[in-house]
């Protein structure tokens, strides 16, 4: 099913200067309620299913300690959850994820901090998990595309070029170009 998948136009994202790491703030609208979407962002099965990384255990309450495990890359972080209010915040590694009520469904807003270099990317592999985590609460699974299967799709390179060209920043996929702006746009 993932040989029809192709990701729409770069949206819902921005980034934030914050020291030598960015965070990037995405922002999604799904057709599902906040509770649904909290367990898909809490429990270790559901992650498996959709995320960039794997849990060891679930995300659901503050000080749990779990590792991450980030796809293709097979670095295992351990880490604490420092909020969880379901269905509302989670807070745990770099992240944060915020799940506001909005109508049937859920406005879910990521923040990641993630080295500049590589925000494009980061934009872009979010940008797939969550059209999986979408189809997955939908009942319509096409199957993890995070890390290299993401790399794969033949839109990838179209993805990251429009959220680089968004930010100003240099997508590290695309080669260095002269007129390449170095300071890349954020939201101060």
């Amino acid at each position: 099913m993932t040989a029809t998948y192709a990701p729409g136009p770069a949206t819902g994202a921005q980034v934030q200067k914050n020291g030598d790491r960015w965070t990037l703030i995405l922002v999604r609208e799904l057709r599902h309620t906040p509770e649904n979407v909290w367990q898909a962002l809490t429990d270790p099965a559901q992650l498996r299913e959709w995320a960039p990384f794997e849990a060891d255990g679930k995300l659901d309450a503050p000080g749990a300690t779990v590792h991450l495990t980030w796809v293709g890359t097979g670095h295992v972080s351990e880490t604490t959850v420092t909020r969880a209010d379901p269905p509302r915040v989670l807070e745990f590694h770099d992240i944060r994820w915020e799940l506001d009520p909005l109508g049937t469904g859920t406005h879910l807003t990521l923040w990641h901090s993630i080295d500049r270099r590589f925000v494009s990317w980061g934009a872009a592999g979010w940008h797939i998990c969550f059209d999986v985590l979408d189809r997955l609460l939908a009942g319509q699974p096409i199957g993890r595309l995070a890390g290299a299967n993401a790399m794969q799709l033949t839109s990838w390179k179209r993805l990251t070029a429009e959220y680089a060209n968004q930010f100003g920043a240099h997508d590290p996929g695309a080669p260095t170009h002269p007129s390449q702006p170095s300071t890349p746009n954020v939201k101060a």
